[in-house]
């Protein structure tokens, strides 16, 4: 294995938080060679820090939105989105009337504590920072979306909004392409993906190496291609028990 992609939340971090395992586990990977990337539905303002801060060589956002890589030889970000800032600032006039609907419509939801850091999607918080709300709601977050002729993504935490066809998977092969000068599809055996909910089915389907961290078995109904192993352990305890495998074996 060349790369180790992964989600963050509820992958990488337990109960909210980032754990120091998961953390170490990220910088064994890096350290022996694997190139490491987040692939995440978080804001673009948190892909700036992770980015930079982080035992990574890049990270997508937004649910494929975008992907920031750090060029530690230049001290520069590189920032590459998948719509024009004139075709984001549309879409956010579009959003911001869709998220007053939903609000208006779905008791208990709430527009998440990080949209002030997103660049080109909604997230709508069901569990994060609200009372969880029951998977009927969820669902008719989804709806609302859909019929506004936005992508809906449902993530451990939110349900994810956005105008246009771009995904994870289609960012990723981007930033393979752009900074690694790789082609995805083919090296993608040569790649382990590791998540833990519905958002992450796209992943699951095209990597064959795909792994879910245990929580992944509360969506089991919702993702139609699940990953082709489990770990033992949720979160970032279960990324971790992924990492040593990896390394165990180089």
């Amino acid at each position: 294995m060349r790369f180790v992609l992964t989600d963050i939340d509820d992958t990488l971090t337990h109960g909210g938080r980032l754990p120091a395992v998961a953390y170490t586990a990220l910088e064994r990977l890096h350290n022996a060679g694997i190139r490491v990337v987040p692939i995440t539905g978080r804001p673009a303002g948190w892909c700036d820090h992770i980015a930079r801060m982080w035992p990574v060589d890049g990270v997508v956002g937004e649910n494929g939105a975008l992907y920031f890589h750090y060029d530690t030889a230049a001290k520069r970000m590189v920032r590459r989105y998948a719509k024009s800032a004139t075709e984001r600032a549309a879409d956010r006039q579009r959003l911001d009337a869709l998220a007053a609907r939903i609000l208006a419509e779905v008791p208990g939801a709430a527009v998440a504590a990080d949209q002030a850091y997103r660049e080109a999607d909604l997230a709508i918080d069901f569990c994060e920072d609200v009372p969880p709300l029951p998977r009927e709601a969820v669902q008719r977050i989804v709806a609302l979306f859909e019929a506004a002729g936005a992508t809906a993504k449902v993530s451990s935490i939110h349900v994810n909004g956005w105008f246009g066809a771009y995904d994870k998977l289609g960012m990723t092969a981007c930033l393979f392409d752009e900074v690694f000068g790789e082609e995805l599809a083919a090296v993608r055996v040569q790649v382990v993906y590791a998540g833990d909910s519905p958002n992450d089915e796209p992943m699951f389907r095209h990597f064959p190496n795909a792994v879910g961290v245990a929580n992944v078995r509360q969506w089991a109904d919702l993702i139609a291609h699940p990953p082709r192993w489990v770990t033992q352990d949720e979160g970032g305890a279960g990324f971790a028990e992924l990492a040593e495998a990896l390394l165990a074996v180089r």
